[in-house]
């Protein structure tokens, strides 16, 4: 087994006849999953997607994969494979196609309509796409392609088969092996078997839930919690999952309709995503149960269901606002029942709390996955794994799609079946696959790519680290007039704080040290606004950590008159 070490060097060109797998992203978090295939110059990148921020990155809306090492050879890429429609597999694919917009895009029918719809947000021209189905074959350059259904929390979810004259790669994508799905289609474990016989050279498997032993939930055995909610709920139910996962929503609509209640979706997101599931023929809608939102408050409490964004307690989703009462039209009542019908994504657990406690304020009933079974993941837990390893029978594996525990799960998995090679990577890691044999060739620059409004790679780790001592430890200014010819103090200093100190008054003890310290620069030769600035940063920081034990944000402004 090979690891991951900081001191890799990039790495040597690829060996004639070998094929280079290089992740942007998706390995070592649970998101904004890319990966890099290279055969003989040419490049098929599998999926596009983002990271949701968490609290220590105030101000982030999304973060990006970092393809920076390939900017200047997006010529080479043949096609951009997305194995279904979740954020964390799509969301970047506006960016890319910035960089170039005429990289050709290839998955399921639900999966490119839903990014057809982000493209459009983004005001970006339809490039050309190839709507492929399970078992249906295609090739980009030396890359031949085959698909495989896998089912997940979205429909038309697909695994990948990469063939090259190196060897043949499946990538699994997110799966899960529900024996029972609410629409029928299974994971083709006969394709999986059959491919195995063929020969998988590298096996790329989703690691999220390795760590969960036994099998992932059925879906279906979440319909009879969702009934029960509404049997027992005696005014407005709002439900609020995933604006993608359409098998819920489905779920919510049937028990809507079995217990006459009306359903009106809020949310942009939502309002879009299932306008496009019902449109292909994804979400079967039974018949006078949707109503415009606002309509739906015409309807007495026991006959309305709302279907919202905000499961993970974002901060602008509808959910979030109603529990803040500063949603538009939707005001939470006494006696109304929301469900939480989501996983809690790691990092999001404070933000739902808060929610939570929100909605409970207002005398809501809040049922989530901690107190009901209303939600199962959408990913293969370790039996499962153990399946597929036995059924594929790989000669190399590389955990993919997780956190570094979740991978290393995985690998413990694969070798527990008898795979030999087993290689754990980090984004970034050049895994290359020579003579059958995959290892670890170096490693390539790759961060986080944060974005911040219509800023894209402008932030850095330092201006949110900035952002942190901000938002935790307050901001003071401080500005201070020097003659320009005595070199005294001539105004000031005027010291002003945010965060900090309710009073200014409080900072009149620390003035006159910083008179003082300005002369004896001054006497000492220092002439220069930016020494006279850190010779004013200095003394209040100083004062501040002594006296208040704070780290405030200091920005000294010394100007000449």
């Amino acid at each position: 087994m090979s690891h991951p070490h900081p001191e890799l060097t990039a790495p040597a060109p690829l060996a004639e006849g070998g094929l280079r797998v290089t992740p942007f992203g998706g390995l070592g978090e649970v998101g904004r999953n890319m990966t890099a295939f290279e055969y003989a110059g040419r490049l098929l990148i599998v999926d596009c997607g983002v990271l949701f921020p968490e609290d220590h990155q105030p101000g982030v809306d999304l973060i990006l994969p970092d393809w920076s090492s390939i900017r200047d050879r997006l010529d080479d890429v043949e096609a951009l494979v997305l194995t279904h429609g979740h954020e964390d597999h799509i969301g970047a694919t506006p960016y890319l196609l910035r960089e170039r917009g005429n990289i050709p895009l290839v998955g399921s029918e639900l999966t490119l309509a839903l990014l057809g719809s982000k493209l459009r947000e983004h005001r970006l021209k339809e490039t050309v796409h190839h709507v492929v189905k399970e078992g249906e074959r295609i090739t980009f350059g030396p890359f031949e392609l085959e698909f495989v259904a896998v089912n997940h929390s979205i429909p038309d979810a697909l695994a990948v088969a990469i063939r090259t004259p190196a060897g043949m790669v499946l990538h699994t994508g997110d799966f899960k092996m529900d024996q029972l799905p609410l629409d029928g289609r299974i994971t083709d474990l006969r394709a999986f078997a059959r491919l195995g016989e063929e020969g998988v050279d590298l096996f790329l498997t989703d690691s999220t839930n390795a760590e969960t032993p036994g099998f992932t939930p059925t879906e279906r055995g979440i319909t009879p919690v969702i009934d029960q909610v509404f049997r027992e709920s005696q005014q407005r139910v709002i439900v609020a999952c995933f604006a993608s996962h359409v098998h819920r929503v489905q779920q919510v609509l049937d028990a809507a309709y079995a217990h006459e209640r009306q359903v009106a979706f809020v949310g942009r997101s939502m309002v879009r995503n299932m306008g496009i599931a019902r449109d292909l023929g994804y979400l079967t809608v039974p018949p006078n149960t949707i109503v415009d939102a606002k309509e739906l408050a015409d309807l007495p409490p026991q006959h309305q269901v709302l279907i919202s964004t905000g499961s993970q307690g974002e901060p602008m989703s509808a959910l979030s606002r109603i529990a803040q009462r500063t949603h538009n039209f939707v005001h939470i009542e006494e006696g109304d029942t929301v469900l939480l019908a989501s996983s809690l994504i790691p990092g999001n657990e404070n933000a739902v709390y808060r929610v939570i406690n929100g909605l409970a304020r207002w005398g809501a009933r809040v049922v989530h996955k901690g107190n009901a079974m209303v939600h199962v993941s959408g990913h293969a837990s370790a039996g499962e794994l153990l399946y597929c390893y036995n059924i594929v029978k790989p000669r190399n594996v590389l955990p993919v799609h997780g956190e570094i525990r979740h991978m290393q799960a995985n690998a413990a998995l694969a070798r527990m079946t008898g795979v030999e090679n087993v290689v754990i990577a980090e984004d970034g890691v050049v895994v290359d696959l020579v003579d059958g044999v995959a290892s670890v060739a170096g490693k390539v620059d790759c961060g986080y790519v944060f974005v911040d409004g219509s800023s894209v790679g402008d932030i850095t780790e330092s201006d949110l680290k900035d952002r942190r001592i901000l938002g935790e430890e307050g901001f003071i200014s401080v500005i201070v007039v020097i003659d320009s010819s005595s070199g005294k103090v001539a105004g000031g200093p005027e010291i002003h704080a945010r965060g900090f100190a309710e009073d200014d008054s409080v900072f009149e003890d620390v003035k006159p040290a910083i008179i003082d310290a300005l002369d004896k620069a001054v006497a000492d030769g220092a002439t220069d606004a930016y020494q006279l600035q850190q010779t004013v940063r200095r003394v209040i920081g100083r004062w501040v950590s002594n006296t208040h034990r704070r780290r405030p944000m200091i920005i000294p402004v010394v100007v000449e008159a």
